[in-house]
């Protein structure tokens, strides 16, 4: 894997990971899609959570645009088990599937990380 988005920030109240989203498709114009990873820990896990309003927020909902990584072939999807744990979610609340791993398990194989 030479390129690793990784969200690290929750999905709401700033424009992070919308901005991390928008970069992540767009390098897939860049890059073949196994050349990309994307990586959920920490508050980024929240990125995933499904049955989400953040119009209550007056915030955009961009969270269904991570469906899209289907469609882009973005197939190299993680999420930390452990930060899953901490917000005491299960794998079928997510809005995309990823493997579960552990904090630095394929990460450092990336050449470049891009953190959001």
């Amino acid at each position: 894997m030479k390129l690793a988005f990784l969200f690290r920030t929750a999905p709401h109240g700033n424009a992070i990971s919308r901005e991390g989203l928008d970069a992540l498709l767009a390098a897939t114009a860049f890059c073949d899609e196994e050349d990309i990873g994307v990586f959920f820990i920490d508050d980024g896990v929240l990125n995933l959570l499904d049955g989400q309003n953040p119009e209550l927020l007056l915030q955009k909902d961009f969270i269904r645009t991570f469906k899209l990584l289907d469609l882009y072939d973005i197939e190299q999807r993680f999420v930390c088990a452990d930060s899953l744990d901490q917000y005491n979610l299960q794998a079928e609340q997510l809005i995309i599937s990823a493997e579960k791993i552990d904090r630095i398990n394929k990460l450092n194989q990336a050449e470049k990380v891009f953190t959001f």
